[in-house]
């Protein structure tokens, strides 16, 4: 049996920024009128997906990779399973009345084929059907392949050098990079102009949509993890990581993302900065701190919930007219906006919680207690 794992310290401020991105998607999403400065921020807001996905390597290397080698695939995929699982049932019921929408949107033998991929996180490989039900869940799809390979590749040999890791990200990254690339300059869904948000055909869905294409962001985000772990940088190169990051990523929102092609952006042309912010943002400075502030941190504890609701509830809160009949019209979109937090964070607090505890004293043996929560 092996012996239960130090505790390794917070990283609040990568909590307290998830939640502003998250955010970001959801106003993405369903964009709010008078954002001023903030609308290049907002209209590239499908990019901090990619975000969340580099994120999601870094923090389990950062909890698992210091027993790699002990790792118990069962306890692993069993606490994976309970962080996952019950909240996407609750939003399957929550939004059960979007079957009949898709039973007209689809042919029946693709309907029943999404009935059955859905349920079992596998609809996000269909690129016609990874949309279904629960609009933005394909995510899980990826999420679900990714942390069934994560015990193997935790395990692989890794280089034992900073120069070394920094080489391995970016050839990781370039080579994720390639699908899109060749999209853009062989257009295979024959499109009359560039793809945008809008786009829906085949290909570009795949690219979108379907777990394959993020695994080099995963990869990316476990070598960000093994970097972190050995880099020794103080607060002031901490503090100079995460001040340099957060510059160049606005900097780049405001004068070159409207010129970027939309399908590099989504499939990760942000990595590199990303990377830089959260390797920044994982030390204690002033920056830190400020992205450490509690309600952003309780917020960013409920943004998978937040990510996995606010699609569908959104689109249920306005075609129910829920402002209209509360007298809260003049204050919309924003009613809206704030119902949708306050559904996630009752999830968080009463739906994945208690659900998560339920399942790991029954199934799992939590030999390693995470740190940080994904």
């Amino acid at each position: 049996m092996s012996s239960p794992t130090i505790r390794k310290p917070q990283l609040p401020a990568l909590t307290g920024i998830r939640t502003l991105m998250a955010i970001s998607i959801m106003f993405f999403h369903f964009t709010p009128p008078h954002l001023g400065l903030l609308y290049p921020i907002i209209n590239s807001g499908f990019a901090f997906i990619g975000f969340f996905f580099l994120i999601s390597g870094f923090i389990l290397t950062y909890n698992y990779a210091d027993r790699a080698a002990t790792l118990i695939k069962h306890d692993f995929w069993i606490a994976r399973f309970s962080r996952l699982y019950p909240v996407y049932v609750f939003s399957l019921l929550l939004f059960a009345r979007n079957v009949g929408d898709e039973w007209h949107a689809h042919t029946h033998a693709d309907f029943w084929l999404g009935m059955v991929l859905t349920p079992l996180l596998l609809q996000g490989w269909h690129p016609w059907l990874a949309t279904f039900w629960n609009t933005v869940a394909w995510t899980l799809s990826c999420e679900a392949m990714l942390y069934i390979v994560f015990p193997w590749v935790i395990r692989l040999r890794w280089p034992k050098t900073a120069g070394r890791l920094i080489a391995m990200m970016l050839l990781i990254w370039a080579m994720g990079l390639i699908p899109h690339t060749l999209y853009i300059f062989l257009n295979p869904d024959h499109l009359a102009g560039p793809a945008d948000r809008y786009t829906s055909a085949f290909w570009i869905r795949m690219l979108k949509f379907t777990p394959a294409p993020y695994i080099c962001t995963f990869l990316a985000g476990i070598t960000l993890g093994k970097l972190h772990l050995l880099l020794e940088a103080d607060e002031r190169r901490r503090l100079l990581l995460a001040a340099v990051g957060l510059s160049l990523m606005l900097g780049f929102f405001y004068g070159a993302a409207g010129r970027m092609p939309y399908i590099l952006m989504h499939g990760g042309l942000m990595t590199p900065l990303f990377a830089v912010i959260i390797l920044g943002l994982s030390g204690k400075h002033v920056l830190a701190t400020v992205f450490s502030w509690r309600p952003l941190v309780v917020m960013g504890e409920a943004t998978y919930c937040l990510y996995l609701l606010h699609f569908n509830s959104f689109i249920l809160i306005q075609r129910y007219h829920l402002a209209e009949r509360l007298h809260f019209t003049r204050f919309d979109p924003w009613v809206s906006y704030v119902t949708v937090i306050v559904l996630a964070l009752a999830a968080y607090r009463f739906v994945e919680k208690p659900s998560q505890r339920w399942i790991l004293s029954r199934w799992g043996k939590p030999r390693i207690q995470p740190a940080v929560s994904l």
